[in-house]
């Protein structure tokens, strides 16, 4: 950890430097670029540097208890060794969490759909529920199949009913960049057919260009000039590559919905809330709480926690997650 530790604080002071020179000042994509990662740094690198310092002082403190000789003053090291040590492994717990990989969704807006499954009326109802509960709380863990048991408002012989919503949470989607660079496609010129005289049929104006990684190629010769053509066909490509990631970016989408909400059965379930024992059940983690009124205002904050502890024990351990 320490090496990965090093590099990072290295890699920190490196940002610092190039962002002094006078050409990355004046290039505003470049010093942005590198504001946003050291930004993403900085937490990481303070948090070591204050590791280092309670190390340093617990080390200190306890060379200076072997050399002193003062009962009284020894005792005062030996505390301050023990509040030191505590720092250090206070502050290395909060480093080992600070060097997980980050989910590259965090920081996005998220579309969050809801929708009643099993259960018709009361199903929907309950959906209603969800959306109020979800305004004023954290969304990441929410996506799957919530289950309710309750007497539905539309029930008259006071019968409990098990119904089910689906809940969809989705980082908004980046918008679509085609990167062409010159290495990636081909062009060959020859002349052009038809119509438009000799000159047409002699000048090699028409232009054929294959996209290397996708196999994609674009031919034009509607111009008699072969720079105008050559424009016209990497238009053309860029707009054949923009169709396909967008395809790619849209099938993507849709099966991490998919995989979220399933079929919308209630076997599926993620958590389950007991209206009639104000009781709600996370079974990913295992964890009951006895607080649905409160949760359902929109109190999520201990759930969420438990969920990111659960999350990160899972990701120290090398596991796959919730």
């Amino acid at each position: 950890m320490i090496d990965r530790l090093e590099s990072i604080a290295r890699r920190y002071r490196e940002i610092d430097a190039e962002m002094a020179r006078p050409e990355v000042a004046t290039d505003h994509a470049r010093l942005t670029k590198l504001a946003r990662e050291q930004a993403g740094l900085r937490e990481i690198v303070t948090t070591y540097e204050r590791y280092r310092r309670a190390q340093h002082e617990m080390q200190s403190a306890h060379e200076m208890v072997r050399h002193e000789k003062d009962a009284e003053m020894q005792e005062f090291l030996r505390s301050e060794e023990r509040r030191f040590a505590a720092q250090v492994g206070e502050l290395e717990e909060s480093l080992k969490v600070l060097l997980l990989p980050k989910d590259p969704n965090d920081d996005k807006d998220v579309v969050v759909e809801i929708q009643g499954a099993e259960g018709g009326e009361e199903a929907a109802l309950f959906a209603a529920d969800l959306f109020r509960m979800y305004q004023y709380s954290q969304l990441k863990f929410e996506g799957g199949v919530h289950r309710v048991q309750r007497v539905p408002k539309t029930e008259a012989q006071g019968r409990i009913h098990t119904s089910a919503a689906t809940v969809s949470v989705m980082p908004e989607a980046d918008p679509v960049e085609v990167d062409l660079k010159p290495e990636d496609y081909e062009i060959k010129t020859s002349t052009s057919t038809g119509p438009g005289g000799q000159s047409v049929n002699t000048t090699y104006s028409a232009i054929r260009i294959t996209h290397r990684p996708t196999g994609i190629v674009v031919s034009i010769q509607d111009e008699k000039s072969q720079l105008q053509n050559k424009e016209k066909a990497l238009r053309v490509l860029r707009a054949r590559l923009y169709d396909m990631k967008l395809a790619e970016q849209q099938a993507a989408i849709g099966a991490q919905r998919r995989s979220m909400v399933g079929g919308g059965n209630r076997s599926e379930k993620i958590r389950t809330y007991n209206f009639k024992e104000n009781r709600v059940t996370d079974h990913r983690i295992k964890l009951t709480m006895h607080k649905l009124d409160q949760i359902m205002a929109g109190d999520l904050d201990d759930l969420v926690s438990a969920l990111i502890a659960a999350e990160r024990a899972s990701q120290l351990d090398g596991s796959d997650g919730l």
